[in-house]
């Protein structure tokens, strides 16, 4: 069974709580496999997220256990600014790190007090585990990174925000941009930069759960695809290596 967009849009669903709270769990546990159901935290609003992105690995064949999506299993990777850092979702396969997610929101009715603070946690997570890729702490295959974002759809964040005057102006990008529009602009960069190889970039709410994709490029199904394209590519390469005995291509050598 793929990962379909209804899944997509019950997992944001459930983000806001919308979905009675049982059936939001067995969800949960149907999507990350018996390995890992019972470690995934009742009540934490990513959690439904976390175990969309984990569906995509099971159904690809990786163990149960190569997929983490909670404190306990150990979601720190190695930095090079620092020593590690703690990620959402991480699947880690033999010495390669095969995908690692972010997974972000920002609510209002303050939209400008924590803004900031989520543009400098996506940049600092990416720049320090990919410098700490060039500094050969990841042996296996390139690292692949992964950032989910869910803007709190409400009148503050669609208001234009006037940028704050300086010692120096600020680039003309920015002039008359709300948050919604700021957050794209951000995303949009990051992928331009090569920081992360997939966005998904949301705007949603409790009211009105059903996700809206402001950037067409950082849509569900541009980050689906790309997820699965990471999923393929390694695939060609031999990873996850299957756990049943292979049969001979051409029946019994002679």
């Amino acid at each position: 069974m793929t990962v379909s967009r209804q899944d997509f849009e019950d997992a944001i669903a459930a983000y806001w709580g919308v979905k009675q709270a049982q059936n939001a769990q067995s969800a949960i546990k149907a999507a990350v496999g018996a390995g890992t159901a019972g470690s995934v935290r009742g009540g934490k609003h990513f959690d439904s997220i976390a175990a969309l992105l984990a569906k995509f690995f099971l159904e690809a064949g990786y163990p149960p256990e190569s997929i983490r999506v909670t404190k306990s299993q150990g979601l720190e990777l190695p930095g090079y600014y620092r020593p590690q850092k703690q990620w959402d979702v991480v699947v880690a396969y033999e010495n390669t790190l095969v995908a690692a997610f972010e997974l972000k929101a920002l609510g209002g009715p303050s939209f400008g007090n924590n803004y900031n603070n989520r543009v400098e946690e996506a940049l600092g997570s990416a720049v320090d585990l990919r410098r700490a890729a060039l500094a050969d702490l990841y042996p296996g295959e390139k690292p692949w990174l992964g950032y989910f974002f869910i803007m709190q759809d409400e009148a503050g964040s669609r208001r234009p925000v006037k940028p704050a005057k300086g010692a120096l102006p600020v680039e003309d990008i920015w002039h008359g941009k709300s948050y919604q529009d700021r957050f794209g602009i951000f995303c949009q960069r990051l992928m331009a930069e090569q920081l992360y190889d997939a966005v998904c970039y949301v705007t949603s709410s409790a009211d009105e759960p059903k996700p809206t994709e402001p950037v067409a490029s950082l849509d569900w199904r541009h980050f689906s695809a790309a997820i699965n394209a990471r999923i393929t590519y390694l695939q060609e390469l031999g990873l996850p290596k299957p756990s049943w005995p292979l049969a001979p291509l051409f029946g019994n050598p002679s």
